[in-house]
This record gives C-alpha cells, sequence and structure tokens, in this order.
C-alpha cells in the first residue's frame, strides 16, 4: 500500500503540469492506472475500518457496554470483507483489470453440442449483465437446427478480464436431450477461450503488410440491411494465422477498427500464453473438445456442477446457468493463487 500511494501522489502531480491533456492518449492512460490505484487503496481502507471497528466494538463487549451479539456481527463482517480482498488480490496482473473478448465454440455432440454452446452464450450474458458490464456481440455463427456454432462477446467492464481468465477450456454438458426422441441421457461439449481486450494502456504492433482482408455480407438478426452490404469483414494475420471476423456494426470501416481490435487481443494473448509457458504452466494450454479434457460438468439430471481443477461443485444448477459463476471464478482464482504461492 505504500507503494501505491507514492505511485497516486506522483501520477496526481502529473496530472498538474500545464501540457498534461497536450497528448490525450498519454494523459488518458495516466488517469487510468491513477484510478487503479486509487481503487486499491479505497479498497484495503474500507477492509481496514471494518477491523478497526470490530477491535473498539470488542472492548466495549468486554466493559459490558455492547452484547456477543453485535461484536460476532461485526466480526463477521469484518471477515467478509478481508476475503473479498484477499481474492481481489489475485487479479495482480497488469491485463487482470481490463475488458475481454469471450470465444464460445460448440464441440462434439452435433445439434446437441449447438443448443450447448447457446446455453453458454446465455450464461456469460446474465453473469456480465449482473456486473454491470457492457456486451456486445462481436460475431455469431448458428447451428443448423438449434443453437450456436460459435460466437464472441466484447465485455467491457474493471477486471472482466481477470474474473474470467479461468473460465478457459472445454465445458461438459450432460442431460436428457430434448433433440433426441427415446430420451436418452447426452453428453455434449463446448470451448470457452478467453482474450484480454487491450486498451491504450498496452501497445500491440501490427505491420499492415502482414494482414489479408476480405468482406462478405453479415448474417443473422439486424433487417435487410445485413443481406444487402458487405459490412462484415475477415481479417487474417500471416505470421501467426489468427483469423478474426466481426460483423458487429452496419458500417465496414467499423467492423475493420473493431477487428482490428479483437486481432491485438489475440496476439496479445498469445503472447501471454508464451510467458506462462517459459514459466511451465500449462492451464493456458487449449484443448480439445471431448472426453476428459472438460475444466467444469454441469451434470443436470443429477443437479451438479462441479469444477475438475478446483473441486468446487453445487447443486443449483438452474442458478448456474442463469449467470451465478461468482463461486466457481472465486474457487479457481484462489486455488490457482495458492498454488502460485507453493511453488
Amino acid at each position: 500500500m505504500d507503494e501505491r500511494l507514492i505511485q497516486i501522489e506522483d501520477k496526481e502531480q502529473l496530472t498538474l503540469n500545464p501540457g498534461f491533456w497536450d497528448d490525450p492518449k498519454a494523459a488518458q492512460n495516466v488517469l487510468k492506472v491513477l484510478k487503479s490505484h486509487k481503487n486499491w487503496v479505497a479498497q484495503y481502507n474500507r477492509v481496514a475500518r471494518h477491523v478497526e471497528d470490530t477491535e473498539v466494538l470488542l472492548e466495549f463487549q468486554k466493559e459490558g457496554e455492547v452484547s456477543e451479539e453485535e461484536v460476532d456481527q461485526k466480526y463477521a463482517e469484518a471477515l467478509a470483507a478481508v476475503d473479498d480482498l484477499e481474492f481481489h488480490s489475485t487479479l495482480n496482473q497488469p491485463e487482470d483489470e481490463l475488458g475481454c473478448i469471450l470465444e464460445i465454440n460448440a464441440g462434439a455432440g452435433g445439434t446437441e453440442a449447438c443448443d450447448w454452446a447457446d446455453m453458454l452464450l446465455r450464461m456469460y450474458l446474465m453473469w456480465a449483465e449482473s456486473k454491470g458490464f457492457k456486451v456486445s456481440e462481436l460475431n455469431r455463427q448458428d447451428g443448423d437446427v438449434a443453437g450456436i456454432k460459435s460466437a464472441e462477446l466484447e465485455i467491457v467492464g474493471d477486471f472482466a478480464y481477470g474474473l474470467l481468465k479461468g473460465e478457459n477450456g472445454v465445458h461438459r454438458l450432460v442431460r436428457v436431450s430434448p433433440y433426441n426422441s427415446q430420451g436418452k441421457r447426452m453428453t455434449s461439449f463446448a470451448s470457452v477461450f478467453v482474450h484480454p481486450l487491450i486498451d491504450e494502456r498496452i501497445e500491440v504492433q501490427i505491420n499492415p503488410t502482414d494482414l489479408e482482408w476480405d468482406t462478405f455480407r453479415a448474417s443473422g438478426a439486424g433487417g435487410q440491411h445485413v443481406n444487402k452490404t458487405e459490412s462484415a469483414v475477415r481479417v487474417r494475420h500471416i505470421p501467426s494465422g489468427i483469423v478474426v471476423e466481426c460483423q458487429q456494426e452496419r458500417s465496414q470501416i467499423q467492423n475493420r477498427e473493431k477487428a482490428l481490435v479483437m486481432l491485438k487481443s489475440r496476439l496479445y494473448e498469445q503472447e501471454l500464453a508464451k510467458q506462462l509457458a517459459e514459466k511451465e504452466k500449462v492451464e493456458s494450454g487449449k484443448m480439445k473438445n471431448e472426453w476428459g479434457s472438460q475444466i467444469r460438468s454441469y451434470v443436470l439430471d443429477d443437479r451438479r456442477v462441479k469444477d475438475h481443477r478446483t473441486g468446487h461443485q453445487t447443486s443449483q444448477t438452474d442458478a448456474v446457468l442463469d449467470g451465478d459463476l461468482d463461486d466457481f471464478l472465486k474457487a479457481f482464482l484462489m486455488h490457482h493463487e495458492e498454488a502460485e504461492y507453493q511453488e
């Protein structure tokens, strides 16, 4: 905290310089860093007040001025505040504070898998909305019969990437299929990949000659316009082989700009993965959409959702599919932090 307070003082001094806004981009970066430091200090001070209030109340209880129940209640509040701060302290990488691009792909299972991918899309949409995050659908490919083959969401909000980065991997669904006339129990898979949505604080250089652009007609909802103009774009980054598509906006120019942001996010995440690989951290590796590689199972008829990395599970399947993911996200981040500490 001492270091953060020094950083706050330094950054506030910078904002007082007469030429601070001469470079608006650099000024915005300074303000974002300043806001981040202030948020952490505010969280710490809030917890410190809870602890101090508990200590004071305990002294009053010893003198018979307050009841033991009042002390217990205040202690529970302080403990919850400490736990919450400990959880947020796991989000300590520069990219954790960013928004994210969340990609869902249907895996093995045909129509059933497409429906499962659509259920996951709804789950993440509801989670993001419950956090007050801004969500935009960047790309979507509908299934032949139902659901989606793939979709990409842009989620803008503080720590969206840090909170969701543990969702990378294969999600397995087990249920009595509504698409099977015999009412058989079916297993389906879908993969989820989360990429940090880079902003001005992170610079990724791309050589324009390394890009191949295509345009095509947008698909899906959107009125007659989407079928009349080639506003959707696809860009391929030749050195890495990464391909992204965007059909969010009506304007091809806007879609090109958004596609570049998506590409930079993928390239940045690729570099992060290389760094993790160098440290022998294998959890960021992408897995096949099939048996034996899932990170979480959703078994609906047994009413059980279980994360195979942390062991955390719940019987509240409906709540989870309605976006109640916080316990799973917290369990992963705390488990990951503990594993790093032991290393």
